[in-house]
């Protein structure tokens, strides 16, 4: 699938999205959450997937959202539109029904961050950096659900600093905050990804799923998705081949 500056392909079990603007360092237009949302959809509806990777072209990530597309705001009803428009694009990473990883490389700065923050699990290049300095540059404000998100990834104290100082975060701090699944250099960057997606598709596709959900405070009951994963064709698997010293074969049933 190719729809203008967003890019998906599907290999095997695993789904990449790219971003793919390199001119504005892969700065979203509006299109492009709609792209975004295309394409989620897709992952959403294809059987066998077991992992989404999301990464931007040409040494960026994603650096926002693009600032043209603010000068045609007449009021602060287009800004509620659009930050219900740029909540709705992370929510539909973040309930993805596979494991997701952020493979960052550049900026990855106000929209961008918040796809980022939405996925499982992030990998980043050391010339990474991470942050939502709209309090200089724009003066604009975050929803209420995405400052929550950062709270819960950075920390309040890292938070606060993005937002009210408007630092940038080094990919060091991004580590230290637990961001980071990992850090490498950006030559080194490739080996690190293919390390994380091959545990996340050694691993039990129904436990991932069960522990995203129940993670992510879902609505379906706690009792029902427990109950999924200990009456499963895996489970059973999981504990014969334990008991034989052999490795599972998952079926994810």
């Amino acid at each position: 699938m190719s729809v203008r500056s967003v890019r998906l392909t599907i290999e095997g079990r695993v789904a990449t999205i790219v971003f793919d603007r390199p001119e504005m360092r892969n700065a979203l237009s509006l299109a492009m959450y709609d792209e975004l949302s295309a394409a989620c959809g897709r992952i959403a509806a294809t059987p066998g997937l077991r992992a989404a990777v999301f990464r931007g072209a040409n040494g960026a990530f994603v650096a926002g959202t693009d600032i043209a597309e603010f000068r045609s705001f007449e009021n602060g009803e287009d800004g509620v539109r659009y930050e219900g428009r740029l909540e709705r694009g992370v929510a539909e990473v973040e309930t993805l029904p596979v494991p997701t990883l952020a493979v960052i490389d550049g900026p990855a700065t106000g929209g961008g961050l918040m796809i980022a923050t939405a996925c499982d699990l992030r990998v980043a290049s050391s010339r990474a950096r991470f942050g939502v300095p709209v309090a200089r540059t724009l003066g604009n404000c975050l929803s209420r659900a995405n400052l929550t998100r950062l709270e819960r990834a950075f920390g309040q104290g890292r938070t606060r600093r993005m937002l009210l100082l408007a630092d940038l975060l080094d990919a060091d701090e991004a580590l230290a905050a637990g961001f980071l699944a990992a850090l490498a250099e950006p030559d080194g960057l490739e080996i690190r990804v293919a390390e994380i997606l091959g545990k996340l598709l050694a691993n039990a596709p129904l436990t991932l799923a069960a522990t995203r959900a129940l993670m992510r405070s879902a609505s379906e009951p706690e009792e029902k998705v427990v109950a999924r994963v200990y009456g499963s064709r895996d489970f059973k698997e999981g504990v014969e081949a334990f008991l034989a010293k052999r490795a599972p074969v998952w079926a994810g049933e």
